[in-house]
């Protein structure tokens, strides 16, 4: 029990506890502060570069380089981080990286606001048409209107950095994407670099527009300073993944139950709360359908309901309802120009609604064969044995028999307290007795 309490702790102070801010670096003033984003841009992120973006132009560093692979994510974080970088003191440089990487939906948005844009080659940029968080088809009135925000945004942030706005407006309305050389003949972005040292090498003496000023980056590569992730950023955005917060919610459905079946012990239902709320912390910064979340919730509720009647007809419905609410988790969803296509794979979402019915039908099984089975304690006693009435049986009452106490009913008249007493049958733990002569 102390070491489950210490868990929950130990995962309180991970995902409830602000990051906190690292200690800005000496004021050398040719610094460049390297960070990195990887995976869906969520609100962790933003609050990961904003904080950044801050901490380096408070240490005066010359530049900051953000390395990016993205497949896009929430539009409300994706604007966070585009007013950081538009607003910062600071040259920042994205850079898609590593090769094989992408800019995609958000990441497009990203890029196209910094004040460089730089890619390595086999990496692509774009595609950034307004999607829904599942599969479906989005309504055309709604699409259209989604659609021409973006349109009027993209276009704003590249007019601002003097970039394609043609190019950057189909992007967004065709779902258009360039690899790292023609992006720079398009004008999209303006550097191919094949690696970092290459990207600082090209990043010297460039003119870069802050505001209304132009500043001459220089000395760029005297000093890199690497800013990634605090451990419990990279912790909680881990688990912004529609798979493992599924497999989280499966997980601790399922250790409910197990505690709700065999109340008492404890490690399933701490394992079950940890669970879901690692899941809830995953699904908070992706675009729910809380249908689904409800359908789920009442696929508990079932199950628990039937472990207090008879039968399997509620075990089923809560299987059912378990995988419809599984299907529709991400659909409909949220239509975002800045958002990926999020969902469960249909193996995971199979494989566990699987696992689930059968633990259920297990548990339910032997359930049942615990209310067939005799009780063990009824093998010690035969018709004859004796012993006295500790309550008046008028019929029933309690008796002690073989120095244990049982619940026993008269076959004639009642029985006082204190008389001796004969067993004439057993019936599972209830003895039927006459009085003894």
């Amino acid at each position: 029990m102390a070491s489950s309490l210490a868990l929950v702790l130990l995962l309180a102070a991970i995902f409830l506890v602000p990051a906190p801010v690292l200690a800005a670096p000496p004021a050398a003033g040719a610094a460049v502060v390297l960070l990195d984003v990887e995976g869906v841009i969520d609100h962790i992120v933003a609050r990961y570069v904003q904080r950044e973006i801050g901490s380096a132009a408070a240490s005066g560093a010359a530049a900051i380089i953000l390395r990016l692979d993205t497949p896009g994510g929430l539009d409300s974080s994706m604007r966070i981080i585009v007013q950081a970088i538009m607003r910062s003191p600071v040259p920042v440089v994205v850079y898609i990286w590593p090769p094989g990487a992408r800019a995609a939906s958000a990441g497009l948005f990203i890029a196209t606001a910094a004040h460089v844009a730089a890619m390595a080659p086999g990496t692509n940029i774009g595609a950034a048409h307004p999607v829904a968080a599942g599969a479906e088809e989005i309504p055309a009135t709604l699409e259209d209107k989604v659609t021409n925000d973006a349109v009027a945004y993209i276009r704003a942030l590249a007019s601002e950095r003097g970039r394609n706005a043609e190019w950057a407006e189909k992007a967004v309305r065709q779902s258009a994407s360039l690899p790292a050389r023609q992006a720079v003949e398009e004008g999209v972005v303006d550097l191919v670099a094949d690696d970092l040292d290459q990207l600082l090498s090209l990043l010297e003496g460039r003119e870069v527009r802050l505001g209304e000023r132009t500043i001459t980056l220089s000395h760029v590569g005297s000093a890199v300073l690497h800013r990634p992730m605090t451990l419990p950023e990279r912790l909680a955005h881990g688990l912004i993944d529609p798979n493992i917060a599924y497999l989280l919610l499966t997980i601790g459905t399922i250790a409910i139950i197990a505690e709700l079946y065999n109340p008492g012990g404890v490690i399933p239902g701490v394992t079950g709360v940890i669970c879901l709320l690692l899941a809830f912390v995953g699904l908070g910064s992706l675009p729910v359908n809380w249908g689904g979340i409800a359908l789920i919730l009442t696929a508990i509720a079932f199950f628990v309901l039937d472990i207090y009647v008879s039968g399997f007809a509620l075990s089923v419905a809560g299987v059912i309802s378990f995988l419809i609410g599984s299907l529709l988790l991400f659909s409909p969803g949220a239509v975002e120009p800045a958002l990926p296509r999020f969902a469960v794979s249909r193996w995971v979402i199979g494989g566990t609604t699987a696992a689930l019915a059968l633990f259920v039908a297990a548990a339910l099984g032997a359930g049942v064969r615990a209310q067939r089975r005799a009780p063990a304690m009824s093998g010690r006693l035969a018709a004859g044995a004796q012993g006295v009435a500790l309550t008046t049986l008028s019929p029933e009452g309690v008796v002690r028999v073989q120095s244990e106490e049982w619940t026993a009913v008269a076959m004639d008249e009642p029985i006082p307290a204190g008389t001796p007493v004969e067993v004439v049958s057993v019936e599972g733990l209830r003895l039927y007795v006459r009085r003894r002569e």
